[in-house]
């Protein structure tokens, strides 16, 4: 297969390595009924996946965090999620690392860290992930008791996609942090 070289990833990665490990994380849902051999076997075959990439790769910290992460352990994933950003991963991945992360954050108690990391991807250029920024933010703010901008950021993600309402239903979202604008 040939090789496609993607910026932010410091190495090119096969079209057949893609592949195969989204077919690795189609095997394991994550679901309650996952026992956490389950959930080794699986973050084993992330692994053996990652062994195949150069060892300075911020690909494998990325796909290791996701493996951790889909498997119920935010603690394990954090530092992965870091070093993967910490070299250089970037674009697509870089953005779903950050939103990734944001959320593991979160779920050990620290949304704040998780808010500075993600205020600034409102502003990134927009792409499908830009909901899921919001998502992530609207929960790292709730958790610190910041309801209403939470709730702002999930009103104006939903509005563009309503088939009536989106004018009102963006200006409501402003109103929640603007009131009197």
């Amino acid at each position: 297969m040939p090789q496609r070289a993607r910026a932010g990833e410091g190495v090119a990665v096969t079209e057949d390595w893609e592949e195969r490990t989204a077919a690795a994380r189609a095997t394991f849902d994550g679901s309650e009924e996952a026992t956490e051999a389950d959930a080794a076997d699986f973050r084993a075959v992330i692994d053996a996946l990652v062994a195949e990439l150069p060892a300075d790769s911020p690909v494998g910290p990325f796909e290791r965090a996701c493996a951790w992460d889909s498997t119920g352990h935010s603690d394990q994933a954090v530092p992965l999620y870091r070093e993967a950003l910490a070299r250089g991963l970037d674009g697509y991945r870089g953005r779903r690392t950050k939103i990734q992360l944001s959320s593991s954050l979160r779920n050990i108690g620290q949304a704040e860290e998780g808010v500075k990391l993600l205020t600034p991807e409102l502003d990134a250029p927009s792409d499908e992930l830009d909901d899921a920024v919001r998502a992530a933010l609207a929960l790292c703010l709730a958790d610190l008791g910041r309801e209403r901008e939470g709730l702002s950021l999930v009103i104006a993600a939903l509005a563009p996609h309503l088939p009536r309402y989106q004018r009102s239903m963006a200006n409501y979202a402003r109103l929640l942090v603007h009131p009197g604008e």
